[in-house]
């Protein structure tokens, strides 16, 4: 997917901002001076700081996306988001609040972002030079094997993340920025996963992408339809936007081409035998 590069970078800036917003304005909300103490009987009352982890990942994910899943990517967004996680727990101990404090966190982390970005990008820029003319740019093409499934498994990660976001919870579920926090972190993460899920497609066709806007639609209505119910009555909806969202991206990422089986029913075969790996663990004979 020709696109992959500026979305997975778009797409990790907006969770930049998010996460600089969560850090100051939804984190006080959490702490023993804010209205909702921590010190409040319940299962989660850190809503804000798991959302802000999201809001890294969604970060590496978005990066691994730009690279179109390329080891040169993927190896420094894996990097990035373990030190943006030290980095984040530090800043939490100095409790920034209000607008200026947003303003440069946001700032901060859109230039972070740039410099790790800006080294792939240098280094694809030299390789590109100093390439054969004859040689053909596999960039511009299908991804290879390896980065379709670097793909594949960012996409179900985010997927998986975007669970997590849409059935957050407090001690009192009453905060409506619990509600505004969840809704932007899942809807962030249902992009990164269609559009991960997207670029490890053999091939962009257009029946591919009408796939990828239906998901994406249907995936935003159920992120609604979770945080509309009430707690503890969230399972049958999560579970029903689960299975609409990963089936999607699987569909996305599979290696049907046209709608047709690719390679004949050897690749048919093999692709059953790994999901029975995968789902069973059975030790299942060599074809």
């Amino acid at each position: 997917m020709r696109s992959a590069r500026p979305v997975g970078l778009f797409l990790s800036a907006v969770a930049v901002l998010l996460w600089a917003y969560g850090m100051t304005r939804w984190q006080p909300l959490t702490e023993p001076i804010g209205p909702w103490s921590e010190r409040l009987p319940g299962n989660n009352a850190y809503w804000a700081r798991d959302l802000r982890f999201m809001a890294i990942m969604a970060v590496s994910l978005g990066l691994v996306l730009a690279g179109r899943g390329q080891l040169r990517w993927s190896g420094p967004a894996v990097l990035l988001g373990g030190c943006w996680v030290a980095a984040d727990v530090a800043i939490d101990r100095v409790d920034p609040i209000g607008v200026d404090a947003t303003v440069l966190l946001a700032v901060g982390g859109c230039a972070v972002l740039g410099v790790v970005a800006a080294v792939p990008l240098w280094w694809e820029r030299r390789l590109s030079s100093a390439r054969e003319p004859g040689r053909p740019q596999r960039e511009r093409g299908a991804p290879a094997a390896t980065d379709r499934r670097v793909l594949t498994g960012a996409a179900c990660v985010a997927g998986v993340l975007t669970l997590v976001a849409a059935a957050m919870e407090s001690p009192t579920d009453r905060e409506p920025e619990l509600n505004q926090g969840a809704l932007a972190t899942a809807a962030l993460l249902v992009a990164v996963a269609v559009g991960a899920g997207l670029a490890a497609a053999p091939a962009r066709t257009r029946a591919r992408v009408v796939l990828a806007a239906g998901v994406t639609v249907a995936a935003l209505l159920g992120v609604g339809l979770v945080r509309a119910a009430a707690p503890g009555e969230r399972l049958l909806p999560e579970a029903a936007l689960g299975a609409v969202l990963l089936t999607g991206v699987t569909l996305l990422a599979w290696d049907w081409p046209g709608g047709r089986r690719s390679g004949g029913t050897t690749a048919w075969r093999l692709s059953s035998r790994w999901w029975a790996r995968w789902c069973f663990w059975w030790p299942l004979p060599s074809p």
